[in-house]
C-alpha cells in the first residue's frame, strides 16, 4: 500500500505516538501527549488528528475510549519517512570496536561475539550468519591416504572455509602419488572459480581428473546460499516482551530458529534485496511467513562485495526501538566487513 502525504502535524502526532508505544506498550491518548511534551495544542486537537490517523491506516484503537497504537503502516512510515538516522555513541562504538579487535582471527569467535553484541545492544534476539564466498574459488587442497582405496580430501576454498570428503578410489594409491596429483591440481587451480578448476581437468591426467570433478561438485555446492553456521543470541529477550506472552505468538517466532529452511528462506529474499552495508526492515506482514505476523527484521550485509558475505541481523516485537536497533545493526556490519576485508580477502 502507498503511503499517504501527511501534514506536518500529522507527521509530529505520529511520531509522538510511535515513540510513547515503543516505550510503554500501552494505548497513547491524546492528553497524555499534551502533558509529557508541553504541546502548544489542545487535546481535543490532538484527538482530531488522531481520528485522521486512524482513517487512513496509520493508528487503530484497540478498545472504545482507549488511546490508539501504530499499526504496521505506520510503523513502516515512521522508519521511512520521520525517523531520524543517529550513528551509535562514539563511547559505545569504541567499546564494541575494542571487543572485535581483542578477539582471535577465528571467525567462530567473531560471529559469537556479533550475535551477543547484537542481542545485547537491541535487547531482542540476534541472529549472525558466518561469512560465504559470494563465488567460491579454489586456494588449495591436500590428500591423505587412509586405509585401502580410502583418501580423506581437504579442500580449501578462499576466505577461509574448508571442506573435507572421503573418497574411495578405484584402486589403491601410495601417498607420494597423491601428493603430486595435489601439488599439480594447486599450481593449475589456485584463485579460480568452479569452471575454471572445471577446464583444468583437461589438463590432468585420470586420478587428477577425478580428484577435480570431485573439487567441482564441492564448489558448486559452496556457492551462493547461505553459510551453514548460523549463531544467534538474545531469544530471552524476545520472549520476554509482552508481544509473545501468548504461546502462539511465542511459537510462531520461536519457529525461525528451529526450522532450518524458513531461516534460509528469510535471509536468502533479504541478502537478494540488500546492498553490503545497506540496512533492510521487514515490518510484520512484510515477512511472507505468517509465523512472523508479530516481528519486525532488521537486516544487513557484510563482508567484502562480489567476493566473501554474511548477513546478520535482529528479530524483535513489530513494537522495536527502530532508529538504535537500524544503528546497531549497520555499525557490527560495517565492523565485519573491514574485519572480513583485512583478515580473510587476499
Amino acid at each position: 500500500m502507498a503511503e499517504k502525504e501527511l501534514t506536518p502535524r500529522q507527521k509530529f502526532i505520529l511520531a509522538l505516538i510511535v515513540r510513547e508505544h515503543i516505550e510503554s506498550a500501552q494505548p497513547v491518548g491524546s492528553k497524555r501527549l499534551v502533558q509529557k511534551y508541553n504541546l502548544d495544542i489542545s487535546s481535543a486537537t490532538v484527538r482530531n488528528e488522531m481520528s485522521v490517523l486512524t482513517e487512513l491506516g496509520y493508528l487503530h484503537q484497540p478498545y472504545t475510549s482507549a488511546g490508539r497504537v501504530p499499526t504496521e503502516e505506520g510503523y513502516r512510515y515512521f522508519v521511512h519517512q520521520l525517523m531520524r538516522r543517529h550513528p551509535l555513541p562514539e563511547e559505545t562504538q569504541r567499546t564494541i570496536t575494542h571487543q572485535f579487535y581483542q578477539t582471535t582471527g577465528d571467525v567462530d569467535d567473531w560471529m559469537r561475539l556479533a550475535a551477543s553484541i547484537l542481542a545485547q545492544q537491541s535487547q531482542a534476539a540476534s541472529l549472525v550468519t558466518a561469512p560465504h564466498p559470494a563465488e567460491a574459488r579454489f586456494k588449495h587442497l591436500e590428500l591423505i591416504a587412509t586405509r585401502g582405496r580410502q583418501v580423506l580430501m581437504v579442500l580449501v576454498l578462499a576466505g577461509g572455509q574448508v571442506r573435507q570428503q572421503m573418497l574411495t578410489l578405484a584402486e589403491p594409491v601410495s601417498q607420494q602419488r597423491l601428493s603430486a596429483a595435489a601439488s599439480h591440481i594447486n599450481a593449475l587451480c589456485r584463485g579460480l572459480n568452479t569452471e575454471g578448476v572445471a577446464a583444468c581437468a583437461a589438463q590432468c591426467e585420470v586420478l587428477e581428473q577425478d580428484i577435480i570433478r570431485l573439487t567441482v561438485a564441492e564448489m558448486r555446492r559452496t556457492s551462493g546460499g547461505i553459510a551453514e553456521d548460523l549463531y544467534h543470541d538474545g531469544l530471552s529477550n524476545m520472549l520476554a516482551e509482552p508481544e509473545f506472552s501468548e504461546a502462539e505468538a511465542a511459537r510462531g517466532a520461536l519457529r525461525l530458529f528451529e526450522e532450518r529452511p524458513m531461516m534460509e528462506d528469510l535471509l536468502s529474499q533479504a541478502m537478494s534485496a540488500t546492498t553490503v552495508g545497506g540496512v533492510q526492515v521487514l515490518i510484520g506482514g512484510e515477512n511472507t511467513r505468517r509465523e512472523l505476523r508479530n516481528c519486525s527484521v532488521v537486516l544487513a550485509r557484510y563482508g567484502a562485495p562480489g567476493l566473501i558475505t554474511g548477513m546478520l541481523g535482529v528479530l524483535g516485537p513489530i513494537r522495536m526501538p527502530y532508529g538504535r536497533t537500524i544503528s546497531t545493526v549497520r555499525f557490527v556490519a560495517g565492523l565485519l566487513s573491514d574485519m572480513v576485508t583485512e583478515r580473510l580477502v587476499e
